[in-house]
């Protein structure tokens, strides 16, 4: 009996490391910084910063959930942040850009996942390629000039929108994608799907489960969701670059395993996804606020992966002892 309690414990650790983390960050930046970190308006930049990672952080619950990763997302949010502003300044027609930033999404998942599916080639070295590719575009685009975005209302929807004047309009679309993501996730058969082939495509395809399609579908929409994410960047920026979203598949990535979602596979949260999304800018502003600059962040961002990743095998090692 004590065992087994041991073992629960060790589990439930496991399972919630992020929000131990989330809360230790807190009291500590709360003790260094003080007043100038608990200020209303540092806290909602916090979230104003998260939003786009969580949304894209969500699609790759899913892919990792699979056992696989997605480097291109980065290159994603910089290309078709320049599309919408590009149509926008043609056309003026938000759903048209929107529109456009979602298909360019949709094109590069069915891209990616058609390598992975069925050519057979690692998602790692075939969305590593589709970034560089993406990359080269986007530079390629406007000649690495930034293109203005002056559409008032596509502002306030994307990015610099307040709801009552106070909350960013970010956190609706972060709380938004989180729960779709987290209803699709553990209440539907295709979330089923994602975590049984995750955790073992060969039983999975063996118990009926079309594992080409399942993947297949979750790069398609974890690049729509960059896509969207593209949107918000351009939206809280008031302006599209080539080099929006550079670095961002570190922090997704980081966010999703701190979140609970295995490397490995077979499990996943679009809640903690979420909560390691909010965790990890807030280490940045943190570090920002503190006095530190982009060195400091960058060793962070590194530590905070290796810590992820040690963490969610010792969790898997627990569940399996």
């Amino acid at each position: 009996m004590q065992s087994n309690s041991k073992k629960l414990l060790k589990l439930d650790v496991s399972r919630y490391v992020v929000y131990i983390i989330f809360i230790l960050s807190v009291v500590i930046f709360g003790v260094w910084l003080g007043n100038s970190f608990f200020s209303v308006s540092n806290l909602l930049n916090i979230v104003r910063q998260a939003g786009g990672i969580s949304v894209m952080a969500i699609g790759m619950v899913f892919i990792i959930g699979l056992a696989h990763i997605d480097l291109s997302i980065s290159s994603v949010v910089a290309v078709s942040s320049l599309f919408i502003g590009l149509i926008l300044r043609s056309t003026n027609s938000i759903i048209l850009a929107v529109l456009a930033a979602l298909g360019l999404g949709a094109l590069v998942g069915l891209f990616n996942g058609f390598c992975v599916t069925r050519i057979h080639m690692p998602a790692f070295l075939t969305t590593l390629g589709t970034q560089s590719i993406l990359t080269g575009i986007a530079m390629w685009l406007t000649n690495t000039k930034a293109v203005p975005i002056t559409n008032n209302r596509f502002l306030f929807w994307f990015g610099g929108g307040k709801v009552g004047g106070v909350v960013p309009i970010l956190l609706f679309w972060a709380i938004g994608a989180m729960i779709i993501g987290h209803i699709v996730l553990s209440n539907t058969s295709y979330g089923r799907k994602i975590l049984a082939a995750g955790g073992n495509s060969t039983a999975a395809g063996y118990a009926g489960v079309n594992v080409r399609r399942v993947t297949m579908i979750a790069f398609v929409a974890q690049g729509m969701l960059a896509g969207l994410a593209g949107a918000l960047y351009a939206g809280r920026s008031g302006a599209a670059r080539w080099d929006f979203g550079s670095g961002a598949e570190m922090n997704v990535i980081a966010a999703v395993v701190l979140g609970g979602t295995s490397m490995s596979g077979g499990t996943g949260s679009a809640i903690g996804a979420v909560v390691g999304s909010i965790l990890i800018m807030m280490i940045n502003n943190g570090l920002v606020i503190g006095g530190l600059g982009v060195p400091q962040q960058t060793l962070m961002q590194g530590v905070i992966i290796i810590i992820a990743v040690a963490l969610n095998e010792l969790g898997r090692r627990t569940r399996r002892a």
